[in-house]
């Protein structure tokens, strides 16, 4: 009597496991090496691994490859007295020449009667990312002799980038992208008096505090001491509280415990107090961005000294898509809700349609 020879058991392919060595899908190769053995899209006769890692995380590569390739935009504001370093700071904020100067701006141009708004763009790219920065400036804000309602035109042009961003939404045949020209920061700029706020100055963030994300800041901290400053800071914090402005980040937004653990950090630090300088002085064998004082060199990412590199890293590394984020879903919509509802109604254009929407 012959053995019973038992069937051969094969084991159940798995799935594998992302291996350390193997890195993400680059553009050139979106299918990474699998390794001896391995089984190509259809499998092979001896193999049982799949085409590689597998698992829904793989979708932040796809996003990254994907925002990289299109870029994105970021529109800040700029709004202040003449003579408080605004084009100095945004130059060295994005270490760059993205100021109103490098673009034409003569600097004995005659400062216009009524306060004059200008859009520059810029196109910058890091690390492989692109982005599409547009700095609009406010010249001369507050600086005339009648200042009744001097913020106005500001508000105005806030809301017709709303209004811009509107119009394209409701066209029956839409762009695939839409342009963003929206405001998503305003730096209002405070004058180191080391007294208190002005009125103009807290007038125009309560009036537009619903309307943009601002961002207020000490200019040209260099000029207080250090007492001075947290005694100003102090004193900014309690007059914006009184006056009912609310400045970004706005404690209503905080999504959970970790966003309101970070942003009551920045708020108890608001206003930051700021120097803002594009040229470099050797300190202690370092070529350092900083101002130079016949006492030393204030440097510039020196935390000691002030605090730009937290406004640099709150504003660029941790920040700047929640402000797009918070643009889009609060103060646009808010826009968006008014507009329709005083319209009665979208009123869409086709795209054969010479005329404007009713918006």
């Amino acid at each position: 009597m012959s053995d019973i020879v038992p069937p051969e058991v094969r084991p159940k392919p798995v799935v594998p496991a992302k291996p350390p060595h193997v890195g993400a899908p680059s553009p050139s190769n979106p299918f990474p090496p699998q390794g001896l053995g391995s089984a190509g899209p259809q499998g092979s006769a001896g193999g049982g691994t799949l085409l590689g890692y597998i698992g829904i995380d793989t979708i932040i590569e796809q996003m990254r490859k994907k925002t990289m390739k299109t870029g994105f935009d970021f529109n800040i504001m700029v709004v202040g007295h003449s003579g408080l370093g605004k084009s100095t700071l945004l130059n060295t904020l994005f270490k760059s020449q993205v100021s109103r100067r490098s673009a034409g701006w003569a600097r004995d141009e005659k400062i216009p009667k009524t306060v004059e708004i200008k859009a520059v763009s810029h196109f910058i790219e890091e690390g492989g990312v692109k982005m599409k920065l547009t700095v609009v400036d406010t010249p001369g804000f507050g600086d005339q002799i009648n200042n009744d309602n001097c913020w106005e035109p500001i508000g105005k042009y806030i809301n017709e980038q709303y209004e811009k961003f509107l119009k394209e939404e409701v066209n029956i045949t839409r762009k695939k992208r839409i342009p963003d020209t929206r405001v998503h920061c305003c730096l209002y700029f405070i004058s180191p008096t080391g007294h208190s706020l002005r009125q103009l100055d807290l007038e125009f963030m309560k009036h537009l505090s619903h309307s943009v994300n601002i961002i207020p800041i000490i200019a040209k901290a260099d000029t207080m001491t250090i007492e001075e400053r947290l005694d100003f800071k102090q004193r900014v914090r309690k007059e914006l509280e009184m006056g009912g402005v609310e400045y970004y980040p706005q404690k209503e937004f905080d999504e959970d415990m970790e966003d309101k653990s970070d942003n009551d950090k920045i708020r108890e630090a608001m206003p930051l107090a700021v120097v803002g300088s594009d040229k470099e002085y050797q300190v202690n064998g370092k070529r350092v961005l900083g101002r130079k004082t016949a006492w030393g060199v204030v440097e510039v990412e020196n935390p000691n000294h002030c605090e730009f590199a937290q406004l640099r890293d709150f504003l660029i590394r941790s920040h700047l898509q929640d402000l797009k984020e918070v643009t889009h879903n609060i103060h646009y919509e808010t826009y968006r809700a008014k507009r329709l509802h005083g319209n009665g109604g979208l009123h869409p254009v086709a795209a054969n349609d010479t005329q404007e929407s009713n918006l």
